[in-house]
């Protein structure tokens, strides 16, 4: 199956590239790491795209989803075909399954929940710093997930 490892390359280089996108919007939160609270225009920039990209922007946020699940069948099927040393597939697995994990369960919800805004100021700059520090993990992880299929098949 040669096709599987372009699919991989492809896959993780368009969430690198979503991840970026957001992180642009995320980094807002590391000039004011010293206040307790987040300005409210920096709030607002990032509520509003936030809001932007989980909820008005549908279906194409369920590209990245598809994405993301596209990633994972085809390491599957990789394992299951290919005879790749079981160090890769085992580094590979944890840091595709890991990030995606942490933005189905608690990124994205949280994503939507800012976009909202909802909350009271407090808790909008929780979820701002927490997003911003989980976009960074995981940018780390499809990054190193890529280098791995780019330089260690």
């Amino acid at each position: 199956m040669g096709v599987l490892v372009p699919l991989l390359i492809a896959c993780s280089g368009f969430l690198l590239a979503v991840l970026w996108m957001d992180l642009m919007f995320d980094v807002q939160v590391l000039a004011h790491r010293d206040v307790s609270l987040l300005p409210e225009s920096v709030l607002t920039s990032i509520a509003d795209y936030y809001h932007r990209v989980t909820t008005t922007a549908r279906p194409m946020g369920h590209l990245i989803a598809a994405v993301m699940a596209v990633m994972l069948v085809s390491l599957a099927l990789r394992a299951t075909v290919a005879d790749d040393p079981p160090w890769l597939l085992a580094v590979a697995a944890v840091l595709a399954v890991a990030p995606v994990t942490l933005a189905l369960v608690r990124t994205v919800p949280n994503a939507v929940r800012l976009g909202r805004r909802t909350d009271s100021a407090v808790e909008q700059t929780r979820l701002a710093r927490s997003i911003c520090v989980e976009h960074a993990g995981c940018l780390l992880c499809i990054a190193a997930f890529l280098t791995l299929w780019l330089f260690g098949t």
